[in-house]
């Protein structure tokens, strides 16, 4: 049984990096085809006598391990200077605003159409408000630079607000100056331990000559996460911080404390650290895909009581987004399309406490929403690849 089970994750794991190879000229995101292959897992052994055990319960930890590794890996791509300034700001508005818009459009839609407390209404529709940095930074990986890095901010950011978002409305029963001076402070906090812990690290990476520590440091930045998630902090503000820091060492290296981290040689350091995320990110990135695929059931995908409802979220969420991307003169073509829901909205959604728990926003409306987003991006990728071959032809 050992034997099949190590057979099948090696076969698996092949397939999904085929996909990985393969998206970039067909255009397809590989999260459809880790979905695919996950559901034909399922119908596989449906057909047979295996017994599997419960696997509900890994997908939340493949989930968080993946989420730190997916912003990590993003992060560590990213160039800070002052060219940046406008993307970073237009990339954090343009994160901020469905959010909050979308959670309370959803949030008034339940109190007044079901009676439903408003703030249980707001922990419900969050979930379904964040872009999945899982999903689009991956996706984008092909792309133009700034598009790359629109992407990536947009959606480490929509992660991060919307995970203090949730966790804000879920921790406070009532809100006043209390509970945001309270939560003003928690982010101060976590911006403080965040840039200690990241010189700590760093300082770690460029003195440390054993030849296994690349490893070790991203066990000691999940540790550090976990940690500060278990005191309600913004933990997923560390991640982003520390690669955005290893990325960007040399632009402070006149600073005399970062001198004393060997800017070049950390430069080198930080290179190898960032093959070993990108690897790791792959291998969890694609286990989850796949566990949530076979978890799917074709009853929840195909739910006829929610699949309007699936239909008109989904549409609301590209008509903003529209509204945005050509408030602020952003590219329509490259960007309309980038707008899943995924890994967060799914650890989210399991989060919810089963007293603000509601019967319509349930699983089946989770996946279709999910499933509805992820075709929307494959149609604009496939779109996108034809459009450009039509015009290199013409140009010929």
């Amino acid at each position: 049984m050992t034997a099949t089970i190590i057979i099948a994750l090696c076969v698996l794991l092949l397939i999904a990096y085929l996909f990985d190879l393969s998206s970039r000229h067909t255009r397809i995101p590989s999260v459809i085809l880790l979905l695919l292959l996950g559901w034909m897992m399922q119908q596989f052994i449906a057909d047979t006598d295996i017994s599997i055990p419960d696997l509900q319960q890994f997908l939340p930890g493949f989930g968080t391990v993946g989420l730190i590794l997916i912003v990590l890996e993003g992060a560590l791509e990213l160039k800070l200077n002052r060219s940046k300034i406008p993307i970073i700001k237009k990339s954090f508005i343009v994160a901020l605003l469905p959010i909050f818009l979308l959670s309370f459009a959803g949030s008034a839609f339940l109190f007044y159409g079901q009676g439903l407390p408003f703030t249980t209404g707001l922990i419900n529709a969050i979930p379904l408000s964040i872009i999945s940095s899982a999903i689009a930074i991956p996706t984008v990986s092909q792309q133009p630079l700034p598009v790359r890095e629109f992407v990536t901010y947009e959606s480490s950011f929509s992660d991060i607000i919307g995970i203090l978002f949730f966790n804000f409305i879920l921790t406070n029963s009532s809100f006043g100056f209390s509970s945001f001076s309270h939560f003003i402070f928690e982010l101060f906090l976590m911006i403080v331990i965040s840039l200690l812990a990241t010189v700590f690290l760093a300082y770690i990476l460029s003195r440390l000559n054993h030849h296994v520590k690349y490893l070790p440091m991203v066990i000691m930045v999940i540790l550090i996460y976990e940690i500060a998630k278990v005191y309600h902090l913004p933990s997923l503000l560390f991640i982003l911080i520390f690669g955005l820091f290893l990325e960007n060492v040399n632009e402070w290296k006149h600073f005399r404390l970062i001198q004393m981290l060997k800017p070049s040689h950390l430069e080198i350091e930080v290179g190898k650290l960032r093959e070993l995320v990108q690897e790791a990110a792959f291998f969890i990135r694609a286990l989850f895909f796949i566990l949530f695929g076979f978890l799917m059931k074709t009853t929840e995908m195909m739910n006829p009581d929610t699949i309007l409802a699936a239909i008109a979220i989904t549409a609301l969420i590209f008509l903003l987004r529209a509204l945005l991307l050509h408030m602020f003169k952003l590219s329509m073509k490259n960007l309309l399309h980038i707008a899943p829901r995924g890994l967060i909205t799914i650890l989210l959604f399991v989060s919810i406490p089963a007293s603000s728990a509601i019967e319509s926003m349930n699983k089946s409306l989770i996946i279709q929403v999910i499933v509805l987003t992820a075709l929307l991006m494959m149609a604009g990728q496939i779109f996108q690849k034809k459009a450009h071959t039509h015009l290199s032809e013409e140009a010929h």
